[in-house]
């Protein structure tokens, strides 16, 4: 049989053409020649066994980089590959679950809900990394408040999220605190702006959650983190600001290389950043008997993986037990950045 038209090829196939230009355009699968009067792409009828397993990759859902590297395997890796990529794809949809189910309880007012005001029961520690000489993390808890921060190393950073902080305390006596928390990250981010020199653009992360009557507020913008362990499972509330988290919601880059990539760190959103006003993530939730909240800065949360957290908030009798664990923890992974870092448990207020 000779070279198929990339009609005929694409019926083959059960593709399109317009997939086969694209397969094309990214090195995916190449025709076999090119007329050179009408530009036509050929295909010799052995490529059919690649572009059927393209075809099959991407009713998966691989991305097509992936791809690129699953079709450049023999066989047996290529099955290995795969099972890892769908590994991930499970774990990843189990999370989206928990956050499905505690979205739902929220909405319906499911779970044990407090019946009254609730406050947090918490504790603190704000440590230096290793091999640091500076440290530009902030943390506060109280009663109502709970708050991390963690600004640009140098450049005004550790004022940056000081300011953040003490913005974020105005919310803490607010009957309305969704509107009272975002009011005070705005007013934190013009505070960070007004730092900012000639020559320095101080810039912070910030994730805060308050707590008026039985409901919770959370606020956050970088990639400062919040946890909730409920029922044994540990949760992560945000979702972090940078530009390797980007590209993995795009399916350019899998997730064990985003922990390993060389602008892991680099923020797209924050507070005082040039440009327009900040965008905040915001939730409200509700309070249930039981919960734990984990907020910390990336120098816990980039070193210790999350079942090692989840193991530390669940063996931990009180936070400030679970506090001095994580803080052990990122220690014992060499703490190459500093650690900020709040227990709380959800109590009802007396």
């Amino acid at each position: 049989m000779g070279l198929l038209t990339i009609g005929a090829f694409a019926q083959a196939a059960r593709l399109t053409p317009k997939a086969l230009r694209l397969y094309d355009a990214l090195g995916l699968l190449p025709p076999a020649a090119v007329d050179p009067e009408s530009g036509y792409r050929l295909y010799e009828p052995a490529q059919l066994d690649q572009a059927r397993l393209i075809s099959r990759l991407r009713r998966i859902g691989m991305p097509l980089a992936e791809i690129r590297t699953v079709c450049g395997l023999d066989p047996a890796a290529a099955a290995k590959a795969i099972t890892a990529y769908w590994q991930r794809v499970t774990a990843d949809t189990e999370a989206r679950g928990q956050l499905a189910t505690l979205l739902v309880d929220d909405l319906s007012g499911g779970g044990t809900t407090m019946s009254g005001t609730v406050s947090f029961h918490s504790a603190v520690r704000c440590e230096t990394g290793a091999g640091r000489d500076s440290n530009e993390d902030a943390a506060y808890a109280s009663e109502r408040l709970l708050a991390v921060a963690d600004g640009m190393r140098g450049l005004g950073g550790a004022a940056a999220s000081a300011a953040a902080i003490d913005a974020v305390k105005l919310a803490e006596s607010a009957a309305d605190p969704l509107s009272a928390l975002a009011a005070a990250v705005n007013e934190a981010d013009r505070a960070v702006r007004e730092a900012a020199t000639d020559e320095h653009q101080p810039i912070t992360t910030l994730t805060a959650i308050v707590c008026a009557g039985s409901r919770l507020a959370l606020a956050h913008v970088g990639d400062t983190r919040a946890y909730l362990l409920r029922d044994g499972e540990l949760t992560q509330l945000t979702q972090d600001h940078t530009y390797v988290q980007t590209l993995v919601d795009q399916g350019r880059l899998r997730l064990d290389e985003a922990a390993a990539h060389p602008q892991r760190a680099l923020l797209v959103r924050a507070l005082g950043a040039r440009g327009q006003q900040v965008e905040i993530d915001l939730a409200l939730r509700t309070a249930l008997a039981g919960d734990r909240y984990l907020l910390c800065s990336d120098g816990l949360s980039a070193v210790v993986d999350r079942a090692a957290l989840r193991d530390a908030l669940t063996a931990a009798a009180d936070p400030e037990q679970a506090v001095q664990r994580l803080i052990e923890l990122a220690y014992a992974a060499g703490a190459p950045d500093n650690i900020a870092c709040v227990v709380a448990d959800v109590t009802e207020a007396g």
